[in-house]
């Protein structure tokens, strides 16, 4: 059975394929303690191959922007609150992606794209987003950007 991801005491259990195996898990961990501190969510997660329709998710709606991930999936999660649908999947380069889709109108559906510190920009991705900074206790510095989707899914 799937714990949730501890936020305290950070594991990069499930990650450690990743060269960027700590980065991302205080990635990860960063995220949970926003979805628990915000909605009282405990955020857990699956690995990849358990969660096939999820990261098939994420690359379709990627694809309104012609992105390919070339990066293998290392886990997924999904989960609605305050009718928000919310997908992440975590990559072994590092990156994570999460699309947020509210369910009720298209007024927040968005693709979001974090770099865990210390990782290169992926080069589907270089030359078309710009990357804000953000600092994280929990993750170190966080780059991220983001694109809004623009179709029914």
């Amino acid at each position: 059975m799937a714990k949730p991801i501890d936020f305290v005491n950070v594991s990069a259990a499930g990650l450690e394929s990743s060269p960027y195996a700590d980065a991302l898990a205080g990635l990860r961990a960063n995220e949970a303690r926003y979805f628990k501190n915000k909605y009282d969510h405990d955020f857990v997660t699956l690995p990849a191959d358990k969660a096939k329709k999820l990261v098939a998710k994420v690359a379709k709606v990627l694809l309104e922007r012609d992105l390919v991930i070339e990066s293998t999936p290392l886990e997924a999660t999904e989960f609605i609150v305050e009718g928000i649908r919310f997908t992440y999947v975590f990559y072994q380069s590092g990156l994570a992606i999460n699309l947020m889709y509210t369910l009720e109108d298209a007024k927040k559906r968005a693709v979001g794209f974090k770099l865990s510190f210390g990782m290169t920009v992926p080069t589907e991705l270089e030359d078309k987003f710009k990357f804000a900074r953000q600092k994280s206790k929990l993750a170190g510095e966080i780059r991220g950007s983001y694109f809004v989707v623009k179709g029914e899914y």
